[in-house]
């Protein structure tokens, strides 16, 4: 009889090893893939290429009419680039009448090579089946009230298409230079729970 393990209260790391192993053993899995994909994705999907992005929106209406209509090609032209299995950027605009949040109800998925990986909270059940039947509530339990004069519009990521959302940029900070501007846009803001915060990083 062959001697399986049980995983089923195995922590992070045993059962990481344990999928390597078997991946591996069956040739799917070339050497030295998990240690070249981390690294590569510790520098590349991060979610300063959103706030790049954010940023040059906020001081180019061009580019910002681009990234509305194509949120793919406005990645693009800025040098960042999607998995295969993620084609699709959506840009989600946040006005003084309309607010945008995203959620992936089936799992975790968001738009990681641009906004950077999924926040604990996010990945969540309650986050993701909650946000859907009780956006407001959820949100000002986040710390984010909107008012009720405002169109709350939930996204739910597809197999194809991910969204980011294009937050409002505060007042008081036009007029700063794009490198100024990136540096406050935080990942919560992109995902919608959060408003840009003025203050500089």
């Amino acid at each position: 009889m062959t001697n399986h393990t049980d995983l089923s209260a195995a922590g992070l790391e045993q059962r990481t090893a344990a999928l390597e192993a078997v991946f591996q053993r069956k040739g799917n899995l070339p050497d030295g893939f998990v240690d070249d994909f981390s690294a590569m994705a510790g520098t590349t999907f991060v979610t300063a290429n959103g706030a790049r992005m954010v940023a040059r929106a906020w001081t180019d209406p061009d580019y910002r009419a681009r990234m509305l209509q194509d949120g793919t090609g406005a990645a693009r032209e800025m040098g960042f680039e999607f998995p295969a299995w993620h084609q699709k950027l959506t840009v989600l605009e946040n006005t003084d009448k309309v607010h945008n949040v995203i959620v992936c109800t089936l799992c975790s998925c968001t738009a990681y090579s641009i906004i950077g990986g999924a926040p604990g909270w996010y990945k969540e059940f309650e986050y993701r089946s909650r946000l859907v039947r009780e956006s407001r509530t959820v949100l000002k339990e986040m710390g984010l009230d909107i008012a009720d004069d405002v169109e709350l519009r939930v996204w739910d990521t597809t197999a194809d298409t991910r969204y980011m959302v294009l937050p409002l940029q505060p007042p008081e900070t036009v007029g700063w230079s794009a490198e100024d501007l990136a540096g406050i846009v935080t990942q919560d803001a992109m995902i919608g729970v959060a408003p840009v915060a003025s203050a500089r990083s």
